[in-house]
């Protein structure tokens, strides 16, 4: 069996790492489904598609996972986990939510897959982020915008894609390293790598 092939089979350390990572993600999801959803009306009030601008932290579980664990299905496991926590504590959406985490880190995996969890720099991290952001726009403007007008539903797509690329994809970026440099996941090649770039 090949080394390559060793690398994809998910071990013990990738599960908790990736639980613990998403709940640690879903309590930041919690306190953002708040205030983001505030300051998104807010924006709403000026041009209503300028709420996917505030997008972009929702989507951070799966870009974060995948950068960290590097295995096929890491996107959506710690998304869904992330998605899972504000759901069991309360949240204005109820377990739709769950729907939604499933999309945003399939559309962050979906890039990993195309890359053959390979790449992990910074652009593949934005790219991830702005395609989750793409596959949750096509649930929120059936579900939460279908009464836009359909020049407001286009417009919300590239708002709420560049949003993931910062609020997903740089941050989750930043973090993946932040967290390698302080051996924190020198378990992973995620951490190794970073620790022979210090």
């Amino acid at each position: 069996m090949t080394q390559h092939t060793i690398t994809r089979r998910w071990r013990v350390v990738d599960i908790v790492v990736g639980a613990v990572l998403g709940i640690a993600i879903g309590f930041v999801f919690f306190g953002w489904n708040f205030a983001g959803d505030a300051l998104g009306g807010l924006l709403q009030l000026i041009y209503p598609p300028l709420r996917g601008l505030l997008g972009g932290l929702w989507l951070l579980g799966g870009v974060l996972g995948g950068l960290i664990i590097r295995k096929p299905g890491a996107a959506i496991f710690v998304e869904l986990v992330a998605a899972l926590v504000p759901a069991l504590i309360g949240n204005q959406w109820g377990l739709s939510v769950l729907l939604s985490g499933l999309l945003q880190g399939l559309g962050a995996e979906v890039v990993f897959l195309l890359f053959f969890y390979r790449v992990w720099k910074l652009p593949v991290a934005m790219l991830a982020g702005a395609v989750a952001g793409a596959f949750e726009w096509v649930l929120e403007i059936f579900w939460w915008y279908a009464g836009w007008r359909p020049v407001y539903k286009l417009a919300y797509l590239p708002f709420l894609a560049i949003s993931g690329a910062v609020l997903a994809g740089v941050l989750g970026w930043l973090v993946q390293r932040g967290l390698g440099r302080t051996g924190a996941l020198d378990r992973f090649e995620s951490g190794r790598e970073t620790g022979r770039l210090v």
